[in-house]
């Protein structure tokens, strides 16, 4: 199979993941719960992978590295960890659904007020409209680092000097760029960086984060088990254990921990540049073929991802992808990736798009054959 949906997972992994995870399984203990080697192994190797991604995004203090299952839950943990009944929020019209239904569940709720930056057709932003809907009560910007649809980079330096200026808190979901553009939480002016193990990061689905800049408190998003204070009725304030009860995921933390190995050896630059030269050979291979339409901006140099929607004529999304599948063997996603405001404002939220999202691991070979299937669809 020629796997492009690398946007959604990646189902590529380095060997040294596999290993990992393996040798996790058959060694370790539970972390934190116990003062026995294989215990106490999986404590430290959970502490490294903290200073691992700490390091890699710019987080000032391994111990305000927190892990949860995906990035879904690290958004909902600091988005309703944060926020406070009468506050106002500014996102914008690239999220995906799981920066916007923790969000709408708010408003909902009366807790808080929202707006969106709006998206143009080509799926970006006039960066004025963060200062044209602000308001005395608002309190935070929430938004993602890349629209997991078009491509469209946030710049988040931006965004973050703004945030700075008018003493808001930057809440950012960096689940299409962490591993694939590099981050650096402190110069770019992000409070908390959510992320997920599974894309860029090359690590096991199961693992993800959030990254919380020191000062910054968020309420407990879950109480239980700890491995420590046990007579304390509360959940212990300390970082991170204020929002990990429960056990870890540690055999999956240790193949994220190989994953961030396997990047700083390749490192992330070298990585992009792949990635963007695979994803400029597959638009230009099919951007002037009739009957295709390409979303988002793919001038040389704009900042964006290694993805790639498109539309065949008036086909389904989704009938374009099975037949991808079934008849090419190449894998894609196709309807709305839980994006539905980006659909909205492109004007595809019936006909939906056909994503093709690139990785490390594929080739230029793979590339070459998918833009045949394409010429081959368009022209049917």
């Amino acid at each position: 199979m020629i796997y492009l949906d690398n946007a959604a997972t990646t189902q590529r992994k380095p060997q040294q993941v596999l290993d990992a995870v393996v040798q996790a399984m058959t060694t370790m203990g539970n972390a934190s719960r116990g003062a026995h080697g294989s215990a106490l192994e999986a404590a430290r190797a959970v502490y490294n992978t903290r200073a691992k991604l700490a390091k890699l995004f710019g987080c000032s203090r391994a111990d305000h590295v927190v892990f949860t299952c995906n990035s879904t839950e690290a958004l909902n943990i600091a988005i309703r960890g944060t926020l406070n009944p009468g506050d106002h929020v500014i996102s914008t019209d690239l999220e995906h659904n799981s920066v916007l239904r923790p969000l709408y569940l708010l408003e909902e709720t009366g807790v808080i007020s929202l707006d969106f930056v709006p998206a143009n057709r080509r799926g970006q932003v006039d960066y004025a409209d963060f200062e044209r809907l602000l308001k005395p009560n608002t309190r935070a910007i929430v938004c993602t680092h890349a629209s997991n649809l078009t491509g469209e980079l946030l710049d988040i330096r931006r965004i973050g000097a703004f945030a700075k200026q008018k003493g808001l808190l930057l809440i950012v979901d960096a689940s299409q760029t962490a591993g694939c553009v590099p981050i650096d939480m402190e110069a770019m002016g992000v409070d908390i960086l959510c992320f997920t193990g599974h894309k860029g990061l090359y690590g096991p689905q199961g693992t993800g984060g959030l990254c919380i800049r020191e000062g910054v408190e968020i309420r407990p998003f879950k109480v239980g088990g700890s491995g420590v204070q046990s007579y304390n009725p509360h959940q212990p304030e300390e970082y991170p254990t204020r929002l990990e009860a429960g056990t870890l995921n540690s055999h999956g933390i240790m193949g994220l921990s190989a994953a961030l190995d396997f990047l700083t050896e390749t490192g992330i630059p070298a990585i992009a540049d792949y990635e963007h030269d695979l994803m400029y050979r597959f638009y230009n291979g099919v951007k002037d073929i009739p009957g295709v339409t390409v979303y988002g901006d793919f001038t040389p140099g704009h900042n964006r991802t290694a993805v790639v929607a498109l539309n065949i004529r008036d086909y389904d999304s989704s009938a374009v992808s099975d037949e991808l599948a079934m008849g090419f063997d190449i894998a894609t996603r196709p309807g709305a990736h839980c994006a539905p405001r980006m659909h909205r404002a492109l004007g595809t939220q019936e006909q939906g798009a056909v994503r093709f999202s690139f990785s490390w691991f594929n080739t230029a070979e793979e590339v070459d054959k998918a833009i045949a299937a394409v010429k081959e669809l368009a022209e049917g």
